[in-house]
């Protein structure tokens, strides 16, 4: 994989696909470490250089997955290999989410733990995964800007947040992007979110490509869900809306067909086609789904196209909200 893209103005130069590393360590159930490392080894040798993680996932399991994976990598993939890394999430033992600590000590001390776990002297991309409510995100910010000035940091990134808050974060520091939920079903930050990134020079890492597994086409409306997979609780993956929303592949599918590509190929083909400003991050946990996500660099969607998808999963409309009522309000970007 040769293509590379920019995140933003001020931000590094990266693979066209990162690969999104949570779901080796969290959240969709039960996961193979060694075929986890394998599947970073076979991104970074078909030329991906973003690695994205936080230090919540299997509460410091991914960081630590990840280190693994570098150490055992050769050298030249390893160099080039960057990190991004969100940090701030409050959880259990038990594993709930408890909420967000933007306070800058607390920055700074979640930043220490991170690059022991990551078995390196800098991060490459630092971002709070949620607003904290109760920290101005100019302290927050101001704080990352602390470990850039220091080395610690490279660049800084912002996470789920709205327009107001992003311009509030550009106006302390450079930001080299917002990561934040962009596909096919879930394409709200179109109307605000994506102007005001543009405008400002930042650029989007959007993860959720695949909306977890819903349009990859590999998910059946008869799947068995392992306990602690999120998607248990996901709204869109319940009832009558999975079943809605398996309709919308399943016209997606017609369009797959006849590129000669799969339902994920094109799913993540239209994001690549949004903007080069936009990187879409994989979350593939093994090495046959990473292939076939890597796949989605040779499809070209031209204007027919992108009509045709359009007219068969027109923006808005998926059934269900994108996280269960109660993490929605944790979303500064849904405000």
């Amino acid at each position: 994989m040769t293509a590379i893209r920019t995140l933003g103005s001020t931000g590094p130069q990266v693979s066209a696909l990162g690969l999104g590393c949570m779901g080796m360590s969290a959240l969709y159930g039960a996961s193979d470490r060694t075929e986890s490392i394998a599947t970073i080894h076979a991104a970074l040798d078909a030329g991906i250089t973003l690695l994205d993680t936080g230090d919540f996932y299997g509460m410091g399991h991914n960081e630590l997955l990840i280190n693994e994976a570098l150490r055992t990598a050769p050298a030249a993939a390893r160099e080039q290999a960057l990190t991004s890394v969100k940090f701030g999430a409050l959880r259990t033992v038990e594993g709930a989410f408890t909420g967000y600590d933007g306070r800058p000590a607390a920055v700074k001390n979640f930043a220490a733990y991170s690059l022991q776990r990551l078995g390196t002297d800098h991060i490459d991309i630092y971002r709070i995964s949620r607003l904290d409510p109760d920290v101005p995100i100019e302290e927050t910010i101001g704080a990352i800007a602390e470990l850039v000035e220091a080395g610690h940091v490279r660049h800084i990134g912002l996470s789920e947040v709205g327009p107001e808050t992003i311009r509030r974060a550009a106006a302390v520091a450079p930001i080299s992007d917002l990561q934040i939920e962009y596909s096919l079903i879930s394409r709200s930050i179109e109307d605000a979110i994506l102007p005001v990134c543009r405008e400002l020079g930042v650029g989007v890492t959007a993860y959720g490509v695949l909306s977890r597994g819903l349009i990859s086409g590999h998910f059946s409306r008869d799947r068995e869900l392992s306990p602690g997979d999120f998607r248990a609780m996901s709204p869109r993956f319940q009832g009558e809306n999975l079943r809605h929303n398996l309709d919308l592949v399943d016209a997606l599918r017609k369009i797959a067909e006849q590129k000669g590509a799969s339902v994920a190929q094109i799913a993540i083909a239209w994001v690549l086609s949004r903007g080069t400003d936009i990187v879409p991050l994989v979350g593939a946990r093994r090495r046959d789904r990473l292939a076939e996500a890597l796949g989605a660099l040779d499809v070209t969607l031209d204007a027919a196209d992108l009509a045709a998808i359009e007219e068969a999963v027109p923006a808005g409309a998926a059934a269900g909200p994108r996280y269960p009522e109660n993490q929605m309000a944790h979303l500064d970007s849904e405000r």
